[in-house]
């Protein structure tokens, strides 16, 4: 079943140890297929470089195993939640990146000081509160901070970052663009204050973003 979403998953999960987003099996991609509604997820405790198209583990939209021999990542129940609550949403990406993750811990969300945030985020990348991992709780911080937010991204207390998309690819970039100006903002903070950006030009940078930029 959806062969080839399982093989852009196997591509994408490789991204995450490149762009050193993960360590050892700290992470995760999945998608919603759009027409069936079925979510392929990666296999628990799997390493990246493991992964085959084969081992990749359909569920509905209810976390329920409908095709796979492995078990379904720890994070699928929220991951499913995600699909139910957030319209549009056909990617997830899930992973402890480092600077992302030290906003985290300390409750902070990631504030928007950079033009690429701007184009990115439309604003600042929000944090969650806490919840523990194996239920759809993680999934209900997650949504809590994006309805009201243009982000793609939100990080959770103590935990991580999860990414969303209208697919799979697109919440992996996001992921990747998060740690990226999480770096940057925790540089410049040890340097001193950041400047900030006029709410109407991070406006700006972001319609001109989604709605101009590239082909």
């Amino acid at each position: 079943m959806l062969e080839k979403l399982k093989e852009e998953l196997v591509q994408l999960h490789l991204e995450l140890p490149k762009n050193n987003l993960v360590a050892w099996t700290s992470g995760n991609v999945s998608a919603r297929d759009p027409e069936s509604n079925l979510v392929v997820i990666k296999p628990s405790g799997v390493k990246f470089e493991d992964l085959t198209a084969e081992k990749m583990v359909v569920v509905d939209l209810a976390g329920e195993v409908v095709e796979g021999t492995y078990k379904p990542s720890s994070d699928t129940a929220s991951h499913c939640y995600l699909y139910r609550h957030l319209p549009g949403v056909n990617g997830v990406a899930h992973t402890h990146s480092r600077y992302a993750t030290a906003f985290a811990i300390l409750g902070r969300e990631i504030p928007c000081v950079t033009t690429a945030m701007g184009d990115e985020f439309g604003g600042p990348i929000p944090c969650g509160g806490f919840a523990l991992i194996g239920g759809e709780e993680i999934g209900q911080r997650v949504v809590e901070v994006l309805r009201d937010s243009r982000s793609p991204a939100a990080l959770l207390q103590n935990h991580g970052v999860f990414t969303t998309g209208d697919s799979a690819e697109a919440a992996v970039k996001a992921a990747v663009m998060t740690e990226d100006n999480a770096a940057i903002v925790w540089t410049a903070l040890q340097i001193g204050e950041p400047l900030p950006i006029d709410s109407g030009d991070i406006d700006r940078l972001y319609r001109r973003y989604h709605d101009e930029y590239g082909q």
